[in-house]
């Protein structure tokens, strides 16, 4: 009788999947603004390779909402507007929610171990005054948070609301006045996880979801204002 395989094919990531990835990065850090436009020959010259895997990976974004297509003038970057930072963050606070609550019935003492540990990063970079490892953490945090709940699919969905949260910071350079209060919200989630406090959770994600809301939604009227 033959042995039971164990080993599993090894999976070469596609040209478009790389391509994609490469384009949410730059979208993510603002490398690519909201508005930009995506020209599908320049792409690939730049990248070395044919338009058929280009195309392929902004057809991709223009499906996670990243990039929007308008007939007869192209492609762009998504803009993004109020009613969008309400959007994402809800979305987001609604996927965390389900990754947390999956977290509360398993193994959660170690999941909150593991998440304290980017807290320590935010609280040390806090001291430092180092504003851009802060908000590194901090989205480390998210992610992890939902990777740690092992569903594909959530983290998925969760991947592309990350940058576009991103991309909400970036534009609208969002900032906490106390970066201590960033770090204690963090902190407070982790341990209600840690502690299987469920309730306490969801809790704690909604008041953290509220206050990023009112800095953002803040700091957007005060670009409107700056502008008009």
């Amino acid at each position: 009788m033959k042995n039971r395989r164990v080993l599993e094919p090894i999976m070469q990531e596609s040209t478009p999947s790389l391509i994609a990835a490469q384009l949410r990065r730059n979208i993510a850090d603002g490398a690519l603004a909201p508005g930009t436009q995506l020209v599908e020959a320049d792409i690939a010259g730049e990248l070395g390779v044919s338009r058929g895997p280009v195309r392929e990976a902004i057809q991709r974004l223009t499906q996670e909402g990243l990039l929007v297509s308008i007939r007869n003038r192209g492609v762009f970057v998504s803009e993004i507007d109020e009613s969008d930072i309400r959007d994402i963050y809800e979305a987001r606070t609604a996927v965390e929610k389900a990754a947390g609550g999956i977290l509360a019935q398993r193994d959660h003492a170690r999941a909150g171990a593991e998440l304290l540990r980017f807290v320590e990063r935010m609280d040390k970079a806090s001291a430092a005054g180092d504003g851009s490892a802060i908000s590194e953490a901090d989205m480390a945090f998210h992610q992890k948070l939902v990777e740690l709940a092992a569903s594909p699919r959530l983290s998925r969905i969760h991947a592309t609301l990350l940058t576009e949260t991103r991309m909400c910071l970036n534009r609208l350079q969002g900032r906490f006045e106390d970066e201590s209060a960033r770090v204690a919200e963090h902190r407070g989630i982790a341990e209600a996880i840690r502690d299987g406090e469920r309730d306490l959770l969801m809790d704690r994600l909604d008041a953290h979801k509220d206050d990023a809301l009112v800095r953002l939604l803040s700091a957007h009227e005060g670009n409107k204002t700056t502008a008009s």
